[in-house]
């Protein structure tokens, strides 16, 4: 099977269906610790955030061309398990953060903070959150550290294979021995039918909250990480075939995104680099990947609703914390081939106020540090 593969060019790439099967599940790790979590403790419909999940992976497929990642917004999920915001404030957010990103884009001034960004800070900011996920996925793996370890291990040798992708044999096998390790789990059971999303509009008082933990302290991770980094590591990873991908489309997709699933219950949705990287990863390279994965969600959700959820839990987060190590690794290698000190010194820079604050910080600190360093005031 054949599939053309770059925008205006002719050129042919045989598609790996295995592979994009594998990739379409590399970024599991990020999406359902935050999703799962949030269906549990916050009283979300999961068919509400499975259908819109998947129709806007299954509409990235189509527009980016690439493994695009469709992922929840971090700040906000932490912010529902933390402060219990309801499913009303998250859409207030939701729709606040989706009005900020669309006028981003389609003003144009996302491109003038891209352009006045320096690149070691976009790079820092990348090595950043790799090694964030890296170091997340380690926690994962030691809440489990028998079954996480022996996954680890037999992942090592089928990075690169396109005949048992590595993803495909974590989850499946990962989730085999937990059941042999733990007899005690019970297999659930499931009734299929039809679960169409709720309505979700949110009143006036649901803005308040909506906006001072929701939205105000999730866009400055969105813009450097569902933007800035996203677009740079797209172009990395996939060259040419990442046209589409830019600083205006990425603010735009997630803008239009937001505002559509906001009243229907739907859930606060970003790009990432992490999960670019991931899908990257674990073999996916065309806009099968995000179709398999998109058109897997709208099963879930709409056929099977919350009993989906109890199907899911049986992958063991020690295999979702691989997957994530593996994936958070690749993000933060950004910093190879940089060999002028002062450049590298910015990129672990801003990399540490990354890690050790967050990416908003960290953006700022080192947009000071490289125009200080450029202007001669700072020497290194």
């Amino acid at each position: 099977m054949a599939a053309e593969l770059k925008n205006g060019d002719t050129k042919q790439e045989r598609v790996n269906l295995l592979g994009e099967l594998s990739g379409s599940i590399g970024d599991l790790g990020t999406f359902l610790p935050y999703v799962l979590g949030v269906v549990s403790l916050g009283g979300f419909s999961l068919a509400s955030i499975f259908t819109g999940f998947g129709l806007f992976y299954v509409f990235c497929g189509w527009f980016y061309r690439i493994p695009m990642a469709v992922q929840p917004m971090k700040v906000i999920s932490a912010a529902v398990l933390v402060h219990n915001l309801t499913p009303g404030e998250v859409a207030a957010g939701s729709l606040m953060i989706g009005l900020v990103l669309l006028v981003l884009g389609l003003t144009g001034l996302i491109e003038t903070i891209a352009r006045i960004t320096p690149q070691g800070v976009t790079s820092g900011i990348q090595v950043g959150l790799g090694l964030s996920l890296a170091i997340l996925g380690v926690k994962m793996i030691g809440k489990d550290p028998v079954l996480g370890w022996i996954i680890m291990i037999l992942m090592l040798p089928l990075l690169k294979s396109k005949r048992f992708p590595a993803a495909i044999m974590a989850i499946v096998v990962g989730t085999a021995i937990n059941l042999l390790l733990h007899p005690g789990l019970a297999l659930p059971s499931i009734s299929i039918g039809i679960h169409l999303p709720t309505i979700t509009l949110p009143t006036v008082a649901d803005f308040n909250r909506g906006f001072f933990l929701a939205a105000l302290p999730q866009l400055p991770l969105t813009l450097t990480n569902a933007v800035l980094v996203t677009a740079a590591i797209s172009h990395q990873l996939y060259d040419n075939q990442a046209a589409r991908v830019n600083n205006k489309n990425l603010c735009i997709t997630m803008g239009a995104a937001n505002l559509i699933v906001a009243p229907f219950g739907g859930y606060t949705m970003c790009h990432g680099s992490g999960g670019v990287a991931a899908h990257h990863r674990f073999g996916g390279r065309t806009k099968y990947t995000t179709y398999f994965i998109g058109f897997a969600l709208l099963a879930i959700g709409l056929f099977l609703g919350d009993d989906g959820a109890q199907i899911l839990r049986l992958i063991p987060e020690a295999a979702l914390g691989c997957l994530l190590f593996f994936s958070g690794v690749d993000l933060a290698s950004a910093a190879k081939g940089i060999d002028n000190r002062s450049q590298f010194f910015l990129v672990l820079t801003v990399a540490a106020l990354t890690l050790a604050i967050n990416p908003a910080v960290a953006f700022i600190a080192g947009f000071i540090l490289a125009k200080g360093m450029e202007k001669k005031w700072i020497k290194i």
